[in-house]
């Protein structure tokens, strides 16, 4: 059994969760906490987790000096006889605590340890839960002698106590991210964490086996079809090619096609340049074609893609303006919609990030053919834990937010 320490935005991971590893296995244990079940589950396949750990000990109750008590006994016991230095970091999640009381537990056990002759090293907290970055750059979870202990307070008046398996590795994407050698401001700036949660939103049912190679490194995750055929990623709206990157990583077969030939030119010399660094075999196809009338050639296994976006602002628009913007987006996306339904076998799944608008009231205000997607044979996918419309991937800042749809040809 494994949690989930979510995003910022925590439907998104959730979301991703469930299309991994099924919804009846998925459990909210809070609103930033889920619990999967399942054997392995490793955090560098998911971009809407933040840590990933096993979950070691279940403690009735939420009393926290009794929790404490308890957890500092039971990992007294385990490493009492530990052989070489232990770093040590602790997160707390769901208390209300002053991070002295969290130093506190470490600071103990540290004590107890050293008595026995074990050398621990304590992760200092300025606050309750350490950052994904101090985590990462501790390298937390990846081996015995790097420990993180994760600390849950669950809603079922229980604590839950997992060891991590390891945080988001923000090195790795940023270096996706910033040294990719093709650049494209104007066109948008994918995110490699948001194109690797969309992927997995399409793709990701639960079965089958699929291979990711972080250097000289291979870890498995669970992928669906693929242990009858590699599936073949379709972004029709390509860009510098960050959604092929990241699919590519995964291990499927990439195809993309955009309006441009620069932006063509510019997805090509990027997955040469992550086949060169990353040491990767890549299966690509990448070909000119406006995406409302282009004919692809099959197999197409699922769509993931990021569509037009409409102009940026950085005010809510007045109500002509927006409808103008909405108007031009309603109708370049329902035009794609129906292109590709035309061409795609029933049951293919998408995922495809349209444009949400913030007004003054900090709402967000919808395209119009979101209401009338069954009329363009498609049906949205029910998540168990999450709503659809709960997924949204957006900054605090931001006006225009990417509004996640997960389809299903009918």
């Amino acid at each position: 059994m494994h949690i989930a320490i979510l995003g910022r935005q925590p439907a998104l991971g959730t979301a991703e969760l469930e299309r991994i590893y099924g919804q009846n296995s998925v459990k909210l244990l809070s609103s930033q906490i889920a619990q999967i079940e399942t054997d392995s589950l490793d955090v560098r396949d998911l971009g809407g987790t933040l840590k990933a750990g096993v979950i070691t000990d279940i403690i009735n109750g939420h009393d926290w000096r009794n929790v404490s008590q308890k957890i500092i006994q039971n990992y007294f016991d385990k490493w009492s006889s530990h052989s070489g230095k232990i770093t040590l970091g602790i997160s707390v999640y769901g208390y209300n605590l002053n991070p002295r009381e969290v130093q506190k537990l470490g600071i103990t056990l540290k004590q107890r340890l050293k008595k026995s002759g074990v050398s621990l090293r304590l992760i200092p907290n300025t606050d309750i839960a350490l950052s994904t970055a101090t985590s990462h750059h501790n390298k937390l979870g990846l081996s015995d002698n790097k420990v993180e202990l994760l600390i849950v307070r669950s809603n079922n008046n229980q604590t839950i106590v997992a060891m991590s398996t390891g945080a988001q590795n923000i090195t790795a994407y940023a270096l996706r991210d910033q040294m990719r050698p093709k650049r494209d401001a104007f066109v948008g700036m994918l995110p490699p964490k948001l194109a690797q949660i969309m992927i997995n939103l399409a793709a990701g049912m639960e079965g089958g086996i699929w291979k990711v190679e972080y250097g000289n490194k291979t870890a498995n995750s669970q992928i669906p079809n693929s242990n009858s055929h590699t599936l073949r990623v379709l972004d029709p709206f390509c860009g510098t090619g960050v959604m092929l990157q990241e699919a590519a990583l995964m291990g499927h077969a990439v195809y993309g096609t955009d309006l441009a030939k620069k932006m063509i030119s510019y997805s090509r010399e990027n997955l040469k340049w992550l086949a060169d660094s990353h040491h990767v075999s890549i299966d690509s196809e990448l070909q000119v074609g406006d995406a409302m009338k282009h004919k692809w050639q099959p197999p197409i296994d699922a769509v993931a893609t990021e569509t037009y976006l409409g102009q940026p602002f950085s005010a809510p628009p007045s109500p002509a303006k927006l409808a103008e913007v909405q108007k031009i987006c309603d109708l370049i996306i329902t035009s794609f919609l129906k292109n590709i339904g035309s061409q795609i076998k029933p049951n293919t799944p998408l995922c495809i990030a349209v444009p949400a608008w913030r007004d003054k009231n900090g709402d967000f205000i919808h395209l119009p053919l979101i209401e009338t997607i069954g009329k363009l044979g498609y049906k949205r996918h029910e998540f168990k834990n999450v709503s659809q419309n709960e997924l949204l991937y957006y900054r605090e800042s931001q006006v225009v937010a990417r509004e996640l749809l997960v389809l299903i040809k009918t």
